[in-house]
């Protein structure tokens, strides 16, 4: 069971950092730590990938998809929490949980997404999108996907404007 659990958080930590590098793939393929750590809009997320020891799992090869909040979609989840950055940076389990949950196996591009289809993530739960790329979480939250198919080496990126979460 840890075995694949590092598996997923692998699968996890590479596909973050991999996309937060952008569409460009000569970045993608750059020392993909240093690519993602300049995007200014992904440094929170960063920040959460790297408190989770997630980003010391960067050999799993993909594909799969990521939906990526924003910083601003982090700052409104420390305001919806009542909670602080350091906080939540602080909860291992939280983030582990919660970074999961926004990955998907496999490369699915803006055209391959499954309409008002449960899709399940390497976390183990589903959410939904609708045909407005308007994803729905397990708590019944909503985020909408606001820039698709940001390839990287291993896989997509879509960014998104709201942090998703997983049941309790």
């Amino acid at each position: 069971m840890i075995h694949w659990f590092r598996r997923l958080t692998a699968l996890f930590a590479f596909g973050m950092l991999a996309a937060c590098g952008g569409g460009d793939d000569d970045v993608a393929a750059r020392n993909i730590v240093q690519t993602a750590q300049a995007d200014a809009r992904f440094s929170i997320l960063v920040e959460a990938v790297v408190a989770a020891d997630l980003a010391s799992t960067l050999s799993a090869p993909g594909p799969f998809t990521v939906f990526a909040p924003t910083n601003t979609a982090f700052a409104a989840l420390l305001q919806e929490l009542g909670v602080t950055k350091e906080q939540l940076l602080a909860d291992k389990a939280l983030l582990t949980q919660v970074l999961t949950y926004h990955v998907v196996s496999g490369r699915v591009l803006r055209a391959q997404v499954p309409v008002e289809t449960p899709i399940t993530t390497v976390q183990g739960q589903t959410f939904t999108i609708d045909a407005n790329l308007v994803i729905t979480d397990q708590r019944g939250r909503t985020a909408r996907i606001t820039e698709t198919d940001l390839l990287a080496s291993n896989g997509v990126i879509h960014v998104i404007d709201r942090v998703i979460l997983p049941r309790p």
